[in-house]
C-alpha cells in the first residue's frame, strides 16, 4: 500500500520555490486555492511565443551537416525570418560547451542579444572539469552581467554528473539571481560523449538539494522520456523543454520519427498530469520551428494548455526582459 506523496508549495510568480505546502494534483495543471478556484493560464498567442532552446553560434559543431536543411541560412537574419514565420517573439540563446571559455560565450551571447534587437536571450555555460577556478571566474564574470537569463551545462559532453560538487558555486548564484539552470539531457552530437552522465534521475538528488533553484531538462529526456516526466512530476522545481527529439529529415524513417516522439510527448504529459513545467524548444538549426511548433500544436490539449507550453510558461520561468539593446 502506497503513500500519498506530498507536493512542495506552490511556486510564486517569477518561478522560485516557495518551500513545502500544500498537495499537488498529478491530475490538472494547479490545485485549486482555497476559493476553490485555479490560477488563469499564462496567456500567449500566435506571434508571442517563446522558444525556450536555440542555438546560434560560431562554435556550432560541423555547421555543414548539422542542420535540418543543408541550406539553411544560419544566422541572427535567418533565424529571426523563421521566428517570424512560426509567430515566435523571443527565444532563449544557448550557449555551447564547446566554446573556449566563458568569456567567449558572453561576447557571443551580446552581439547576438543586440544584433537581434534583443529576441535573442542571453545565456552562458561552464565546464566543471576544468577545476574550482574556472567555475569561480565564471560565476563571477556572469555576477557582472545583469542580463544574463539562463545557465545551461553539458553534463554527458564534459563527463560529469550534476551533482558534482564543484557545480555548488553555480546553483548558488542561479538562486540569487533567479535564474534557470539548463541541462543537456541524453544523446550527443560528439560521439566522445558519454550519455550515463546526462540521465534525468541523475538531476533528481539536484533538485532536491537546491529546492530554490528551477531545473531544466532539455529534450524532455530523450531517450529517458518518461525517467524525464517522474522527475519533472516529483520536483516542482524541474521543467523539461521539449526540443531536438526528431533527428535529421535526410534519415530513413523520418516520418515515423515525428509520429514517435509525438507519442511520446503525449506520454510524458500524461504521466506528468500537467502542462505547467512543459516549455517549447526547437533545437534550432538542428530541428526546424515549423516542425517544434506544430508537434505541440498536434498535442490533444485545450487551447490554453498549448499556449502556455508555446511560451506562457517560459515568461512566468524568465520573467519580464528588463532592457532593449543599445
Amino acid at each position: 500500500m502506497g503513500m500519498t506523496r506530498q507536493r512542495p508549495g506552490r511556486r510564486s510568480a517569477n518561478g522560485t520555490g516557495t518551500g513545502r505546502g500544500a498537495p499537488r494534483s498529478r491530475h490538472g495543471s494547479e490545485t485549486p486555492n482555497r476559493k476553490g478556484e485555479k490560477p488563469p493560464a499564462a496567456a500567449v498567442g500566435n506571434g508571442h511565443r517563446f522558444d525556450f532552446h536555440l542555438h546560434l553560434s560560431q562554435y556550432w559543431p560541423q555547421p555543414e551537416v548539422n542542420r535540418y536543411d543543408l541550406g539553411l541560412d544560419f544566422t541572427v537574419e535567418g533565424l529571426t525570418r523563421e521566428m517570424d514565420a512560426q509567430g515566435i517573439s523571443d527565444g532563449l540563446l544557448l550557449q555551447l560547451e564547446s566554446a573556449p571559455g566563458v568569456e567567449a560565450t558572453l561576447e557571443e551571447a551580446e552581439l547576438m542579444f543586440r544584433a537581434s534587437g534583443g529576441r535573442l536571450w542571453p545565456t552562458s555555460t561552464v565546464d566543471p572539469t576544468r577545476g574550482a577556478d574556472e567555475v569561480a571566474h565564471a560565476v563571477a564574470l556572469w555576477g557582472q552581467n545583469p542580463e544574463l537569463r539562463a545557465i545551461k551545462l553539458y553534463p554527458g559532453y564534459r563527463h560529469f554528473y550534476p551533482h558534482d560538487e564543484r557545480l555548488a558555486p553555480v546553483y548558488r548564484f542561479a538562486a540569487e539571481r533567479q535564474i534557470p539552470v539548463l541541462y543537456h539531457q541524453g544523446d550527443t552530437l560528439d560521439p566522445m560523449g558519454k550519455i550515463k552522465f546526462s540521465r534525468p534521475i541523475e538531476v533528481d538528488e539536484v533538485a532536491v538539494d537546491h529546492r530554490d533553484v528551477n531545473f531544466v531538462l532539455c529534450h524532455l529526456g530523450n531517450p529517458w522520456v518518461e525517467e524525464a516526466a517522474e522527475v519533472v512530476y516529483k520536483n516542482e522545481n524541474v521543467y523539461t523543454d521539449t526540443s531536438g527529439l526528431v533527428w535529421s529529415p535526410r534519415l530513413p524513417y523520418y516520418e515515423r520519427q515525428i509520429a514517435r516522439a509525438q507519442r511520446r510527448m503525449e506520454n510524458a504529459l500524461a504521466a506528468m498530469g500537467t502542462v505547467d513545467r512543459v516549455l517549447y524548444g526547437s533545437d534550432w538549426p538542428l530541428e526546424s520551428l515549423e516542425l517544434a511548433t506544430r508537434m505541440i500544436e498536434s498535442l490533444d490539449y485545450p487551447r490554453a494548455e498549448k499556449d502556455q507550453i508555446l511560451g506562457g510558461n517560459a515568461r512566468r520561468l524568465l520573467g519580464k526582459r528588463r532592457r532593449s539593446p543599445a
